[in-house]
């Protein structure tokens, strides 16, 4: 048994070498990272932190304003482009590899097939994306394999929807949205008759703030009549997107992240994820899902593994890293007792602010305490973005993103953290600063726990916050709880503080009987697994433990039984 350990790496950043930048900058101006940057020493180095899964963010081919004509790739006009590079999420073609990846852009596929290769050798699994809610506007498959027909390519545009076209039109309409769509080069983008935008604006007339540069799949839902979904016979969209999935499920990959899969009918998860794992049965689907009313629905009847826990525990530590009260910790894992095997947990990805931007919580110190629950806690999976374990802050202005507390995901950029990290792909440290080198061997510690430690990779779980409230600590800066296996007990306790905390904390007769603790009055031997350090500590029910806590961070006791 493994708990997922899951490195999202954004692809075309992670091997970006530039010493300069140049805002709003040319894939010329600027450069672009390749899957051949991730090197067999690049994918130790990733592996040597605790990591089990690396999820490589972007490699389908999208939309961008980079000209690769000369390779027989269509130009995108890039009025319907967002930023030079484009984002991942505009997918441009499901079965090919983004040319910008490639060191030779004729060879992308069998780039692609040896970065699995080495991956797996390297003992990692890989995650890919799945976006299956929308594609680019000019959608258009060039290397499908053969047979298959192109999405659209059957569709009767004259109807506003038809459970068998892929895409919702807005018949005798042209896209209009309230900005140009003139390049001085490729003259004005038409659009006849308007596509639905992806983010379901059904009007032809998008907005910067939509995902105008995306038009939605048809799932057989009419959005425009009845709202049902019509889904016998199958639609086509269904056949096509399974394809897709048994086509990238055949190049060896241990997994799909669903980019906003709650857009999709939850029928069409429960009838597609079967049909794959029946040829793949230990391939994963992890749901970008955001209402958790839809939560088991996508779980039992979608058949999803996992489902990002954002609203619940994530909205939760960045609130309490933000200065309110750790009890809300309780509510937010009591909210999905039933379902916490299921739950990916992190603090950053590429759509969240970076934890120390100015945006959030402007230190990564103040991440560490977030890390010591939200990896600790539960047997659920735990994910985080490349950098995080670096402290990157994402507060570059990199061009269409704008300085937002988030690291761009459609300009080309280097990340001078990265850079120096990579430091010509020697990982050698000596390019990083103190703080930096301190901040990664903290995550490297406490991700290795969540697998070398049986208590946290498979054991129980209990909060002993209720126990502790108004007594010796301050349930408003410190979260405790108990894991335990076979004869290991760990106490964790996480410091919001920003000041070292002289704590008591009481284990409460319940939890001795739950998690069959013994208890002899004698002392026991401790030691804090995050710094080695061997403490003597006396274990009886109801009876306070004194502890010595540092700020922005935790202790980890495990006691032998």
């Amino acid at each position: 048994m493994q708990k997922p350990i899951i490195y999202q790496v954004f692809t075309r950043l992670f091997g970006a070498n530039s010493s300069k930048n140049t805002p709003d900058g040319t894939k010329k101006q600027n450069g672009c990272g390749h899957l051949s940057d991730f090197t067999t020493s690049a994918l130790h180095e990733i592996k040597s932190l605790g990591i089990t899964h690396i999820w490589y963010t972007g490699l389908i081919e999208h939309a961008t304003k980079t000209d690769h004509t000369r390779h027989g790739i269509p130009k995108d006009h890039p009025s319907v482009v967002k930023g030079n590079a484009g984002s991942p999420y505009a997918i441009k073609d499901y079965y090919d590899i983004a040319p910008d990846l490639a060191t030779h852009v004729s060879e992308r596929m069998k780039e692609f097939e040896n970065l699995v290769t080495r991956t797996h050798k390297a003992d990692l699994k890989i995650i890919i994306d799945f976006v299956p809610n929308h594609v680019a506007r000019q959608y258009h498959s060039d290397v499908r394999p053969a047979g298959i027909r192109d999405l659209g390519e059957d569709d009767i545009t004259s109807h506003a929807f038809n459970p068998q076209n892929n895409f919702y039109y807005i018949p005798d309409a042209q896209f209009s949205p309230h900005f140009s769509l003139h390049d001085k080069e490729m003259g004005d983008y038409i659009e006849v008759p308007a596509k639905v935008t992806g983010n379901d604006c059904f009007t032809p007339y998008a907005g910067k703030n939509d995902w105008y540069e995306t038009v939605k799949l048809n799932y057989g839902i009419d959005y425009q009549g009845s709202h049902q979904l019509i889904s016998t016979p199958t639609p086509s969209t269904w056949l096509k997107m399974l394809d897709i999935l048994l086509f990238w499920a055949g190049k060896g990959i241990d997994g799909f992240r669903c980019d906003m899969a709650e857009m999709v009918p939850c029928a069409f998860w429960g009838w597609v994820i079967p049909q794959v794992k029946a040829q793949y049965p230990d391939i994963i689907f992890i749901a970008e899902v955001y209402n958790p009313n839809e939560y088991r629905n996508y779980i039992y009847n979608g058949h999803f593994d996992y489902l990002y826990d954002k609203v619940g525990l994530y909205d939760t530590l960045r609130s309490v890293m933000g200065g309110h009260s750790a009890t809300s910790i309780t509510g937010a894992w009591q909210a999905v007792d039933d379902i916490h095997t299921h739950m990916l947990h992190f603090l950053e990805n590429h759509d969240e602010q970076r934890i120390a931007s100015t945006f959030f919580a402007g230190s990564a110190e103040k991440g560490k305490p977030a890390l010591l629950v939200s990896a600790l806690m539960r047997t659920s999976p735990m994910m985080i973005y490349f950098g995080q374990e670096l402290g990157e802050r994402g507060m570059d202005c990199e061009g269409f993103s704008g300085m937002d507390g988030r690291t761009t995901i459609f300009d080309y950029w280097t990340i001078d953290l990265i850079r120096r990290w990579r430091n010509n792909n020697k990982f050698d440290g000596t390019l990083l600063t103190r703080e930096e080198k301190n901040l990664q061997s903290f995550y490297s510690k406490v991700l290795h726990l969540c697998n070398s430690e049986k208590a946290i990779r498979e054991g129980l779980f209990f909060d002993i916050m209720y126990a502790n409230y108004h007594q010796g600590m301050d349930e408003h800066r410190q979260y405790a709880f108990l894991r335990k296996a076979d004869n290991d007990l760990l106490i964790i306790i996480a410091n919001f503080s920003d000041a070292p905390a002289s704590i008591s904390i009481t284990i409460p007769s319940h939890a001795f009987d739950c998690l069959d603790i013994s208890h002899s009055g004698e002392e026991r031997d401790c030691k804090d697994l995050l710094t080695g350090k061997k403490e003597k500590h006396t274990l009886l029910p109801d009876t306070p433990i004194q502890l010595e806590i540092p700020k922005c961070s935790g202790k980890v006791l495990k006691i032998k039984q």
